[in-house]
């Protein structure tokens, strides 16, 4: 019989026991986010400078929701990133709802899910308060990446509030196997952008060469 299971009923504790997925805890397992990143343009850089400075301003009026992150900061870094450029091309796909009770109040969060190309995904979290991190994508996106149309490759994954950013690397083989990089604040000293921009045109590379 087969069983269907609601996306937003998924977790790492099913995603385990499912699929024997594991955490790798190992710095050589994800060396991409890291190792051989292009240098970004000076007007790159001014782009996302413009690009963190309206995140800090929209800060200033909450709430903060997905349409706004995903026009306000995901869709100028994609955009400078070449994302928008062929061979990559962007759909949605189901939109997930997070249901929090926080003192007899319901709030509500949403992840969003992005494919560009077959081994790269971008997943959006937004909500009414600031709490929802990152973490609350993750089982989502693991899930997704599971799909890989590609198996024998691996596939690369993106989560971001708007104001941080993590990187996800995912390798089926006979175990399911995942690493992650570093989070990225957008809050931090200097411009964290700059990072992320250079880690996103370095997976595309990848991708297209694979």
């Amino acid at each position: 019989m087969t069983q269907t299971i609601q996306a937003k009923d998924i977790n790492l504790r099913y995603l385990i026991d499912r699929f024997g997925i594991q955490l790798v805890d190992n710095d050589q397992f994800f060396r991409e986010w890291e190792d051989n990143l292009p240098e970004i343009t000076d007007l790159d850089k001014q782009l996302l400078d413009k690009v963190k400075a309206g995140f800090i301003n929209l800060r200033n009026y909450p709430p903060m929701l997905e349409d706004i992150v995903r026009m306000a900061v995901l869709d100028p870094i994609l955009f400078i990133a070449d994302f928008y450029i062929n061979p990559f091309y962007v759909k949605s796909e189901e939109s997930v709802d997070i249901v929090t009770e926080d003192e007899g109040v319901i709030i509500k969060g949403r992840i969003d899910t992005l494919i560009l190309k077959d081994q790269f995904w971008v997943m959006v979290i937004e909500s009414k308060r600031a709490s929802y991190s990152i973490e609350a994508g993750l089982a989502q996106i693991l899930a997704y990446m599971l799909a890989n149309p590609h198996p024998e490759k691996p596939s690369f994954g993106m989560i971001t509030t708007g104001g941080s950013f993590i990187f996800v690397k995912l390798v089926k083989g006979e175990i399911p196997q995942y690493a992650l990089s570093d989070i990225f604040e957008i809050r931090n000293r200097g411009n964290a952008l700059y990072d992320v921009c250079r880690i996103l045109k370095r997976l595309s590379q990848l991708v297209i060469n694979a």
